[in-house]
């Protein structure tokens, strides 16, 4: 099976999401939106008067980014599902009164759902695109005795993610939201400190976790996370967004939960954008023993002393 994406696992007896397949948001300027995301590697396209988000290379939409003029705010979540899971989908959706009517910056495709915070969820019969196992590092040849093995700082070239890994979002009610993503889309609680922090995953096989939740007052979007080829990729993409002005992050440093390699680069809306890799996978054949970790071992191994507004929720609360 391949390894960076197109996953062909099943677990069978299983109704749950199979993929993460893109994020919904909408910020005050598509023009920054697009500076920012090109700076950070991605195939940014417009499409009418969005911006569409791909890896170079792979056709495959992972975010849309639509300029409303107001403030950054989350707007849905697009889930991939198999396609004889669906009415099992709509029984449950109906089971739970959580069914809504199409968001109005999406498409009528699928089945869509509000969560338990009120955000709406899409989900559409699509290929899977978790990856179909633990994604193979880039490994560079054998550098023979008395040869360099870095580049020249001049002939670095640019980092380009190779797809979305997982978004990370604020919520009230950490432990309310698993819930919801267990009972209702099907996913599996990975890890968890106390009712802080949590991380599920896809049970047909997918990274450590496709969706996180961080405890605050409100909803928002923490984080999009990026997958990259290797620790030096990250290094070189925190040089990168410096270069380009994006000044302001966290990293490089090594998670706890999830084990991946981090550099989180701050966006123009207060919101972050992580370079990530060698995050944990879970087979579709795998049970992964869920634990409840102390506040310290959480967050990260290694790395600078954490940003002061690492977990500040700057979304501006939805309108009544």
């Amino acid at each position: 099976m391949g390894n960076s994406g197109q996953g062909g696992a099943r677990r069978h007896g299983v109704t749950g999401v199979h993929s993460l397949q893109r994020f919904a948001m909408s910020v005050p300027s598509l023009d920054e939106a697009e500076r920012f995301y090109r700076a950070f590697g991605l195939d940014v396209r417009r499409n009418g008067g969005a911006l569409e988000l791909r890896a170079y290379g792979d056709p495959h939409c992972w975010g849309v980014i639509h300029g409303d003029g107001g403030q950054k705010r989350l707007q849905f979540l697009t889930f991939g599902i198999f396609a004889d899971d669906a009415d099992a989908f709509a029984a449950r959706i109906a089971k739970h009164g959580a069914a809504r009517d199409p968001h109005p910056l999406g498409t009528r495709e699928g089945l869509w759902l509000a969560d338990a915070d009120g955000v709406a969820i899409q989900l559409v019969v699509a290929p899977n695109v978790s990856p179909a196992a633990k994604p193979a590092p880039d490994v560079p040849p054998p550098v023979p005795p008395g040869k360099g093995a870095a580049p020249a700082r001049s002939r670095v070239e640019p980092v380009r993610p190779r797809r979305l890994s997982h978004v990370l979002r604020f919520t009230p009610d950490v432990m309310r939201m698993v819930r919801f993503c267990t009972d209702v889309l099907g996913m599996r609680l990975s890890d968890h400190s106390g009712d802080v922090i949590a991380f599920v995953h896809a049970p047909h096989g997918s990274d450590h976790h496709v969706m996180a939740f961080a405890k605050s007052d409100r909803p928002g979007l923490h984080h999009s996370s990026w997958d990259v080829r290797s620790v030096d990729e990250i290094g070189r993409g925190s040089e990168q967004m410096r270069n380009a002005g994006y000044v302001d992050g966290w990293g490089v440093g090594r998670h706890v939960l999830g084990s991946n390699y981090f550099y989180y680069v701050r966006d123009p809306w207060k919101s972050w954008a992580e370079y990530s890799f060698d995050i944990d996978y879970v087979p579709a054949d795998l049970d992964w023993k869920a634990a409840d970790h102390p506040g310290e071992d959480s967050i990260y191994v290694w790395g600078p002393p954490m940003h002061p507004e690492f977990i500040v929720n700057h979304e501006a609360p939805a309108k009544a």
